[in-house]
């Protein structure tokens, strides 16, 4: 029996593996597989009888039957017996030989299973072998290529077959014909020499250790002469190759002597090869096997051949390598092992081949020659020992060689001979130099291609390899240390090695540290004699120099800064205490900040205190000049670097500062005018902080070089021909008057200001007057500037107040002619803020200005920046940060000019100056004038100061002319409009007497409605001008109010709208809360409203239109509803407009809804067209006046002031309304109206929708919102429920969601509502008593019914419901009853058997074809079982069982989810006492649970997570519970295989007895429609039989189970293919 299964499901698993779907081919495959891990010797017997037995089975599937034994064979080849191993030689043996021709997959795989079977039985395999490779006759190709396998697999047992498979082969070479045949006994012969060679090389783990390599000499020799004299010369390129690569290990086992002799025409026989193939991988490994082999010999033949091996390898490393290529990176791993086997035989020829190289100018050649030489320095250290000159030497020109992969070589090839001594040789120092050049690179210059082969890519730059090589050098490398320093300190002051500042600065810092832990005086730098070292002051320079642009160069400011403090001892022994605290300070002020966050002008200053610091501390008069000196002989250094310049400048002066000789200051600062670039701006600027900072010690000295310049022949045009300067252009002088300008205002900003106002007029002013004159823009600025920092200085004097400046207006009237000079639409040089600025300095000195000059000042001023066009979005941050400082100038002047002036009439003059631009048609000029309106008024206030109580005579003007710009169009202008008014609402209360400190909560709330003017709609916009009247008018003192409202009703004619609008809103505010004026024109401006209405849409004629149907209404309301309902439909939004007015006063409003409400109720909602009558076809069209009436009422419950009205009707409203949205549901519009609709539609100004259902919705909406339930509104809203509604398919759902909603946030309105729905029990409409049933049943989820004491009567209206004949009247009525479990789950018990007994009802309700009925029961029955009292629900637990399982399996996913789902329920119903009888139906819904788990529908699959949840515990076994709660909690993705394999183990280890039952269940889903499940059918049987013991087999019954997975295995469907054998496959547990 055992035999028969096995072989039985091998030939079921067999017949299957022609399978179409190569996924299914690989699963029969390793279900065979499987079996044969269970049973070796019948699977593969099975195997083997097929093939035997199937002839014509075609070879792709006796490949892959093949596959499965080689498989089966090498896991179990221990097993086999020699029975079976001979059987499965001689199968394997006649499929590989079937076929003369090759069939290589299928003969490939045959030869696979004969290698596998060779591994323990290699006499058999090689007896059938040798009985197919027979002297005088030529063996089948894999024949050859199996004996191959076998000596690679099998070393120690086939090398003692050798011998006579090599008597027998020789002879076989010559008749092989065919270069695939050759190519076969090529790789023979490969794979047997490198076997030999590994036998003896493990000689003492060899069966046989009497074997020597000689034994094999003479066959290896003669195989060698026809490989290598006829077959290497073969055409074939797969040939040729398969040969060289057998010549290599072939010729380890050559005679010594034969070797010796074959050597001159082999090596030069391998090396033509170079020249016929692309690949020289093989040739190249070949080589260096052959080369190895002559060294072993020590052959003397070798020598002669060096210069063509040298060539023809170099030829081969020259080659460039594709990264993307691994055998050409193998390759030249080959090639230059060939050059290591050469560099240790012959180590003169190798160099004296390469070294000459290196002078060739070919790119390829150099890297090529350059990558030998750092091969061999690495790998033959000892040959090459006394070769290091000559190797350094012949570096010269690859140096000189500006190709970037030339650079990298050589970098690679210095940082070898640094590891290996070399660069402590002579000419070592230029290797040095030259990685320096190349840590100086450019980094922005790194990434660039030079063609296509380029390998430039930015990790491997020429700079970051020369960085890493140096630092590596000078850390890793000890002997490096003394050639290194102080060597590299040469290279910190040279400007062309700038770039490689910061490595050099690192490794010179480590090798100082490691020179420190030697011994204390080891790292002093030794000048003796060493003239090229640069001196303390050069480097002290260049280190300080270079850290004021500390993130440049990878960081050089903290590099930099870092050397200097090491090198301490060296600048000056005095200076280690000091650096030792204050070079960290900055280091970590570096560290805190980024190149972004620092800010440069703070570094600077912190270096300058770092330099005063230092200078103090040495306090050696000569040392610092001599510094100072070294500073003015580096400036040349930064030309083009004009921040670094600028810097040394600012040093200099701080030098020249601390410097005690006036003869070395005087005599610096002449060279520095005479030599400095005066054409830079930048330089310009760096000499004149050089002055300013000198003078802060030396004043006179500074003054008088100044004085001797300008006497100087310099400044003439042309002068004589021994003068320094000659014949200058006007340009040229124009420059140099600039920089004198310039140091002039830098000496009188920094200079002692106690020596500053003796100097200012007559030293330093009188010599800027002299070049007023000047159109050179350069040189205004340089003097506006100039004259700006005098000012100042005048200013922060302590004497300023005594101080009588003469020249002051003459200084203020050649800045206002600069300023007029500058174009007025355009801002792009600073001369206007310099001048306003200067100006502002000036104002405040003594004498004063005269009123004239003041008002000339202003006027220019304002003109001069006010008409700026604004900048477009997006430009440069320079124009945006220029512009506010000249309006922060322009503001301080205006501020300093009233200051002279602390008046209301100083201040008028102010605003009266401002008030064209406040008024402005041109935006940008009113947000600019009102901002600084705003800074006055605030500047007044804060310095207000009243002696008497005064009345403010100019209040009403000021804010009239402000306040209606709180409207502005532009959101800045109105924040500032308000600014101003609270100002001025203070300036008042000021004047009345209240101290500074007073707030007034009125004025404050400005403050409040300021904040809302951003971004505000109009509607907000003009209620916070409303608010904002309203505070005026409560602070606005009587007298002010005629000239208040005179200026405003000037404002209505302003050309801005938005603030005529708002000169209206507060013109009315004003006259209401201060007069009635507004109430007796009323009838006169109602009128004039009337006729404007169809002209205008201003609010305020809206209003007087409204307010005049309201009067006309109070007295004629029937008639005006009419009138008004015989109004074209859709409204127009002048009717709408109309109605509106109708809900002004409760009473009205009532009276005109009760109207309507009888208009919609009474008339039919829809007519059925004759079309609807014949036919299935939508045919409904609505009446018209229901319609009317529906949009009326919307119109007036629209209006706020309805909401009184609306309460006082509510439930009627509510009721009728949502009834009427029911029967419009698909109702379309009369033909007439559907026209107008489409007209409406395409319009610009489109009114609402007169679609009937959508506008029932609306109104229902309305009457919400105006009922005070916006809550229900929104939450409908949130939840899509209106959208719901006015669909047919989504009506139910929407009136659900009200419902929700109503019960939630209107509960106290529901008794009222629910009594006027209760009355449409008998509508004739049937869509009206589904709506009322939807909603009375959907209130029952909320508690509120029990807290209204609604819950019996709702009870009762709803049975009465039951018998309803339309379905989903009755489908409510059942979901209304389930949802007690919801609303009153405390109340279910009460009602217990009345609710089970109408549930259970309707799951055997017949007049229901779709079961929705039953759905709707199985839905509720689900939630109410938790809830009902256990004696009341166990009588019904089994009928309800059974009746719900057949639509486990129905079509419908509903009713699959919840009938598997109420299953779930049932079962933790019985949690604890579960029956018998009901435990039978628990095991019998196991398997179409697991199943149902690959359902295609997700609420499905989650249905069976929750019945198994529940199951588990019925089930009574704790392992399987936990295993079913772990795997299948919600949420939590699920593996279904390893699951249902952990539930199978866990089902046979405690019920086995189920395997019966079980299996034939699964057995019906093997015809499950349902693809997935269809599969997951036989992977539940496949893993029960995989868990349960042989002894439960007799359970089963096989015949049938193996006779439908013999069916599925011709299932349509390639996953069920797969899944039925990987089943069959674990049948073989039953055999």
């Amino acid at each position: 029996m055992t035999e028969s299964y096995v072989k039985k499901l091998s030939t079921i698993l067999l017949d299957a593996v022609t399978d179409k779907d190569p996924v299914v081919r690989e699963q029969v495959c390793s279900a065979l597989c499987a079996l044969g891990e269970a049973q070796p010797e019948e699977a593969l017997g099975a195997c083997e009888e097929y093939l035997r037995q199937h002839e014509k089975l075609a070879h792709p599937y006796r490949t892959m039957i093949l596959r499965a034994m080689e498989t089966v064979v090498s896991g179990h080849i221990s097993e086999l017996d020699k029975d079976m191993a001979r059987a499965i030689i001689l199968l394997a043996s006649s499929e590989m030989t079937r076929a003369k021709e090759l069939v290589c997959d299928w003969q490939q795989a045959a030869s696979s299973v004969l290698v596998a079977v060779g591994k323990r039985f290699i006499g058999k395999v090689m007896e059938e072998l040798l009985s197919k490779f027979q002297p005088g006759a030529l063996p089948h190709y894999f024949v050859v290529q199996t004996l191959a396998n076998l000596a690679a697999s099998n070393v120690f047992g086939m090398v003692p077959f050798l011998t006579s498979v090599l008597s027998t082969m020789l002879p076989m070479l010559g008749m092989a014909k065919h270069d695939t045949m050759r190519a076969a006994f090529c790789c023979a012969l490969q794979y047997f020499s490198e076997s030999t060679l590994e036998y003896l090389a493990n000689l003492d783990q060899a069966p046989d250790p009497t074997v020597r390599k000689d034994t094999f000499a003479t066959d290896i020799f003669s195989a060698y002469d026809l490989l290598f004299n006829h077959w290497l010369q073969s055409r074939e390129a797969k040939l040729r190759l398969a040969v060289v690569e057998a010549l290599g290990p072939m010729s380890h086992l050559l005679p010594s002597e034969k070797l010796e002799e074959q050597l001159p025409k082999l090596l030069p026989g391998v090396l033509a090869l170079y020249k016929k193939h692309a690949e020289t991988f093989h040739v190249s490994k070949s080589l260096g096997q052959i080369l190895e082999a002559a060294v072993s010999v020590g052959s003397r033949t070798l020598e002669p051949q060096l210069d063509s091996l040298l060539a023809a390898l170099h030829a081969q490393i020259c080659v460039p390598v594709e990264s993307s290529s691994p055998l050409v990176v193998s390759n030249q791993k080959e090639v230059l092992r060939c050059f290591t086997v050469l560099a240790c035989c012959a180590p003169d020829r190798l160099l004296a081949f390469l070294l000459p190289k290196l002078d060739a100018s070919n790119e390829r050649t150099r890297v090529g020659t350059l990558q030998v030489v750092r091969h061999v320095i690495n790998s033959a250290a000892s040959q090459m020992e006394v070769k290091k000159p000559f190797i350094l030497s012949s570096m010269r020109l690859p140096l000189l060689d500006t190709n970037t992969k030339v650079k990298r070589a050589v970098v690679q090839v210095i940082s070898a001979m640094a590891h290996h001594g070399y660069l402590e040789q002579p000419g070592g120092e230029a290797m040095v130099e030259y990685i320096v050049q190349q840590c100086a690179l450019p980094p922005e210059t790194e990434p660039q291609k030079l063609g296509p082969d380029s390998e430039d890519l930015p990790a491997d730059s020429v700079r970051a390899i020369s960085i890493s090589t140096l630092y590596l050098v000078s850390t890793t490398v000890d002997r490096m240390s003394d050639v290194l320093w102080p060597y590299l300190l040469e290279f910190l002051t040279p400007v062309r090695f700038t770039g490689a500042l910061t490595p050099l600065c690192k490794s010179l810092v480590h090798l100082v540290q490691k020179r420190q832990e030697v011994g204390a005086d080891a790292f002093l730098i030794q000048y003796d004699g060493n003239v090229t070292l640069p001196s303390p002051y050069a480097i002290t320079t260049r280190l300080l120099t270079v850290s004021s642009n500390p993130y440049l160069g990878d960081g050089r400011g903290a590099a930099s800064l870092r050397l200097l403090n090491v090198l301490h001892r060296s600048i000056h022994p005095a200076l280690g205490p000091r650096w030792a605290t204050t070079v960290p300070l900055l280091l970590e002020h570096l560290d805190e900040r980024t190149e972004e966050s620092l800010s440069q002008k703070e570094w600077e200053e912190k270096l300058l205190a770092f330099l005063r610091d230092t200078l103090a501390v040495v306090s050696d008069n000569t040392w610092i000049c001599q510094l100072s000196l070294e500073m003015c002989k580096q400036l040349p250094c930064y030309n083009g670097m004009p921040q670094e310049k600028n810097f040394l400048y600012k040093c200099i002066g701080t030098a020249l500062g601390a410097a005690s000789s006036k003869e070395v200051v005087r005599k610096q600062l002449q060279e520095l005018l005479e030599t400095a670039r005066h054409q830079e701006e930048a330089e310009r600027e760096g000499l004149a902080c050089c002055f300013g900072i000198c003078a802060i010690s030396h004043l006179d000295d500074v003054l008088a070089q100044l004085e001797d310049f300008m006497r100087s022949d310099v400044f003439r045009k042309s002068t004589g021909i021994f003068n320094i300067f000659k014949d200058r252009s006007e340009n040229e002088v124009e420059k140099l008057k600039c920089t004198l300008i310039l140091c002039y205002g830098h000496v009188a900003a920094q200079a002692p200001r106690e020596l500053v106002l003796a100097k200012v007029e007559s030293d330093i002013l009188r010599n800027i007057f002299q070049y007023f004159s000047t159109k050179d823009p350069a040189l205004k600025l340089c003097l506006v500037q100039s004259v700006c920092m005098a000012s100042q200085a005048i200013c922060s004097s302590a004497q300023a107040g005594s101080f009588h400046f003469s020249r002051k207006a003459e200084l203020v009237a050649q800045m206002m002619e600069f300023i007029k000079a500058e174009p007025q639409d355009s801002l792009r040089t600073p001369i206007r803020k310099k001048a306003m600025l200067a100006c502002t300095y000036l104002v405040s000195l003594e004498p004063a200005l005269d009123k004239q000059v003041q008002a000339d000042t202003v006027h220019s001023c304002l003109h001069s920046v006010m008409s700026v066009l604004p900048e477009p979005e997006g430009q440069d941050d320079h124009q945006e940060s220029l512009y506010l400082d000249t309006m922060h100038a322009l503001e301080d002047l205006l501020t300093s000019l009233l200051r002279r002036n602390m008046t209301p009439q100083g201040l008028q003059i102010m605003v009266e100056h401002l008030s064209p631009w406040i008024k402005s048609p041109r935006g940008h000029e009113r947000v600019r004038a009102l901002g600084l309106s705003a800074c006055l008024l605030q500047y007044f206030l804060e310095h207000l100061h009243v002696s008497a109580l005064v009345p403010f005579h100019n209040l009403g003007l000021l804010i009239g002319l402000f306040s209606p710009r709180c409207a502005d169009l532009w959101p800045a202008t109105r924040q500032e409009a308000v600014s101003c008014v609270h100002a001025l609402l203070y300036l008042q209360l000021g004047y009345e007497g209240f101290s500074r400190d007073y707030r007034d909560d009125a004025v404050e709330r400005l403050l409040t409605l300021k904040e809302g003017l951003v971004h505000p709609d109009p509607a907000i916009l003009f209620h916070t001008c409303h608010s904002i009247a309203q505070i005026i008018a409560k602070r606005l003192p009587p007298e002010q109010l005629i000239s208040l409202l005179l200026t405003m009703f000037e404002g209505l004619g302003d050309p801005d709208k938005n603030c005529s609008r708002a000169a209206t809103v507060m013109i009315n505010c004003l006259l209401k809360e201060r007069g009635n004026v507004l109430l007796e024109k009323v009838p006169e401006i109602v009128s004039m409203l009337r006729t404007k209405l169809q002209e205008t849409r201003e609010e305020y004629v809206l209003q007087a239109a409204q307010h005049s149907v309201y009067l006309l209404a109070s007295q004629h309301c029937v008639a005006v509803v009419s009138s008004l309902l015989g109004s074209p439909l859709p409204f127009d939004s002048h009717t709408c407009t109309l109605w509106r007015a109708l809900a002004v006063e409760p009473g009205l409003t009532a009276q005109v809804l009760g109207l309507l409400l009888e208009k919609v109720s009474r008339d039919v909602p829809f007519k059925e067209t004759r079309a609807f009558l014949l036919s299935s076809s939508p045919g409904r069209v609505a009446t018209v006046l229901p319609l009317a009436a529906t949009c009326a009422l919307y119109e007036v419950m629209s209006a706020l002031a309805s909401g009184p009205a609306v309460l006082q009707l509510y439930p009627q409203l509510f009721a009728a309304l949502l009834l009427r949205v029911s029967c419009t549901v698909g109702v379309l519009l009369p033909r007439t109206l559907q026209a107008k609709e489409k007209r409406g539609a395409g319009s610009a100004l489109a009114p609402r929708s007169l679609e009937p259902c959508s506008s029932a919705v609306d109104a229902l909406q309305a009457m919400l919102l105006r009922g005070g339930n916006e809550d229900v509104v929104q939450r409908v809203e949130l939840e899509g429920g209106w959208q719901l509604l006015r669909t047919s398919a989504g009506h139910e759902e929407g009136v659900a969601r009200l419902a929700s909603a109503m019960a939630k946030f209107a509960g106290p309105r529901l008794p009222l509502v629910m009594k006027e729905l209760v009355c449409t029990q008998s509508s004739v409409y049937e869509i009206q008593r589904v709506t009322s049933t939807g909603f009375l049943a959907e209130l029952l989820t909320s508690n509120v019914v029990n807290d209204l004491m609604l819950l019996e009567s709702l009870l009762d209206n709803l049975a009465a419901r039951q018998k309803d004949p339309c379905a989903s009247v009755r489908r409510l009525v059942l979901r209304g009853l389930a949802n007690m479990a919801s609303g009153s789950p405390d109340k279910v018990r009460a009602h217990g058997p009345q609710l089970l007994t109408a549930v259970i009802g309707g799951l055997d309700d017949r007049d229901d074809p779709h079961s929705l009925v039953a759905l709707e029961a199985m839905v509720g029955l689900a939630r109410l079982l938790d809830l009902v009292e256990p004696q009341d629900l166990r009588p019904v637990l089994l009928h309800v069982a059974i009746r719900i399982r057949p639509f486990f399996d129905s079509e419908k996913m509903e009713l699959r989810s919840a009938s598997i789902r109420l299953f779930g329920h049932l079962n933790k119903a019985c949690h604890g006492g579960c029956e018998d009888m009901f435990l039978e139906q628990v095991v019998g819904g196991l398997v179409p649970l697991l199943l149902h788990l690959r359902d295609p529908q997700a609420p499905v699959t989650s249905a069976c997570r929750f019945a198994l949840c529940m199951s588990g515990p019925n089930l009574e076994c704790a392992e399987l519970q936990a295993a079913l709660q772990k795997h299948l909690q919600e949420g939590r993705g699920l593996h279904f295989g390893e699951f249902l394999n952990s539930t199978c183990k866990l089902l046979m280890l405690h019920f086995p007895e189920l395997l019966g039952r079980l299996v034939s269940t699964s057995l019906f889903y093997f015809k499950s429609s349902w693809e997935d499940v269809r599969a997951a059918a036989p992977m539940l049987t496949g893993f029960l039989v995989l868990h349960v013991e042989a002894e439960h087999r007799p359970q089963v019954d096989l015949e049938q189970l193996t006779a439908a997975l013999q069916l599925l295995l011709k299932d349509p469907a390639p996953l069920v293919r797969m899944k039925a054998a990987e089943t069959l496959g674990r049948l073989v547990k039953f055999a």
